[in-house]
């Protein structure tokens, strides 16, 4: 039986890995989207799946370079879709640069939007034995306005939930977290520690992912086996085994397999292993969007055996470092310009703060649960109550009609002379 899951997302793969109740205060309206059973039935714009891709590999390798030996699990799709939302409140050179980040130069804001929308609506069916499920939501500020187009943009395009809460609350933090913890099954629970007293607007996505293997393994043949580490240190984990026909490919310097979930197998997790002659490290070197594409296509069945162990692993960080080497230097900075987030009589500047991104990914036996939750955090820009000019130095002055818009008289002053003076 076929079932229409929430609001739903993924990209070329759920995720890329590697081993080393909403206040509904006046103002807001608390919205549910939906994904569109027509658009289901259209393909997915290739030139949005090539960008995901694209930024997906980017990303992770920068976090790779960042967190050297560590544990690394991301959901690049949920990265993408809460910086998605942000992107629909930029303008000028921060709009660019975000662009430029995600891969999506060359299309406009309506085609990001409705091709993110087509994408949502072809992955919002499954099978009984696999769960997939995102959530989107805004939070606002309940003393700031926003711009109504801004908020309709994202609930249409994402689905995204939209309130308004009180940041001074000491509840504000408990109901901003109970929001994730409920929409990733309770596997992130507290994502944000703190709610800083300039923050005006939180930007979430929540994604949740549980599949049964089309194949379970048999865990009377799950045996402890030692695993090496990259110091060559070894550690006993317990090893799953399983034999039979699977989609196989063969790398210069490593091999990997599909492994699908559910009834159709639309969904796989893809393991590569690199040689014992070469090392995690330099297979991360060549990850790439473009050998990703080549990897896939190379793709066939073949017989085998595999021994894969059972794990768990959760990851957090703080992407601004590794979205800045990616050229969104300028929307971390109060040179940022999210005018769009705001009515136009606001007066009010913002920049992104913080985007934290939280993840939990366990394999065992009869599948995989794996969750992740991002959250982009929006400052406002701090505008001076009054001003302070002292004009004492060489300055420039003009006489203008205001009427006409003629300039009667303009000058620069470099020495002046006080009245009554030859």
């Amino acid at each position: 039986m076929r079932r229409l899951l929430p609001i739903i997302a993924g990209f070329v793969s759920l995720a890329v890995f590697s081993l080393a109740g909403c206040s509904k205060e006046s103002g807001f309206e608390n919205i549910v989207g939906a994904a569109d059973p027509k658009l289901a039935k259209e393909p997915v714009p290739p030139n949005l799946v090539a960008a995901n891709t694209r930024f997906a590999f980017k990303l992770f390798r920068e976090l790779a370079a960042q967190d050297v030996g560590k544990n690394l699990f991301i959901s690049p799709a949920s990265v993408s879709l809460a910086l998605t939302m942000t992107y629909n409140g930029a303008d000028g050179t921060t709009r660019t640069a975000m662009a430029n980040a995600l891969e999506l130069g060359g299309m406009s804001l309506e085609e990001v939007n409705q091709a993110n929308l087509v994408l949502l609506s072809n992955l919002a069916f499954g099978d009984e034995k696999v769960k997939l499920a995102i959530a989107n939501s805004l939070w606002g500020r309940k003393d700031v306005r926003f711009n109504d187009g801004f908020l309709e943009r994202n609930r249409r395009f994402f689905g995204a939930e939209v309130a308004s809460l009180d940041f001074a609350d000491p509840g504000a933090l408990a109901t901003i977290n109970g929001w994730v913890s409920d929409h990733t099954n309770g596997k992130i629970k507290d994502i944000l520690d703190r709610i800083p007293s300039d923050a005006i607007l939180y930007l979430i996505n929540a994604i949740y992912f549980k599949g049964t293997w089309t194949t379970e393994f048999d865990k009377s043949k799950t045996v402890d086996a030692p695993f090496t580490l990259l110091n060559g240190s070894r550690k006993t984990m317990p090893m799953m085994r399983q034999s039979g026909k699977y989609a196989y490919y063969r790398g210069d310097s490593f091999q990997a397999v599909s492994l699908p979930y559910g009834d159709e197998g639309r969904f796989s997790m893809y393991l590569f292993l690199p040689d014992a002659n070469s090392s995690l490290a330099a297979f991360q070197e060549s990850l790439s969007a473009e050998n990703w594409e080549r990897w896939m296509a190379g793709f066939h069945p073949m017989d085998g055996d595999i021994a894969l162990p059972r794990f768990k692993v959760e990851y957090k960080t703080e992407m601004k470092d590794a979205l800045i080497a990616l050229g969104m230097g300028i929307a971390f900075s109060e040179d940022a310009d999210f005018s769009e987030m705001f009515p136009p009589d606001a007066m009010r500047r913002a920049f992104i703060s913080r985007v934290i991104h939280q993840s939990f990914v366990e394999v065992n036996e009869e599948g995989t649960e794996a969750a992740a939750a991002t959250v982009v955090e929006i400052t406002e820009t701090a505008i001076p109550e009054r001003f302070s000019m002292t004009i004492d130095r060489p300055f420039f002055c003009a006489i203008r009609d205001n009427i006409s818009g003629t300039v009667l008289f303009m000058g620069s002053i470099v020495d002046p002379q006080p009245p009554g003076s030859n």
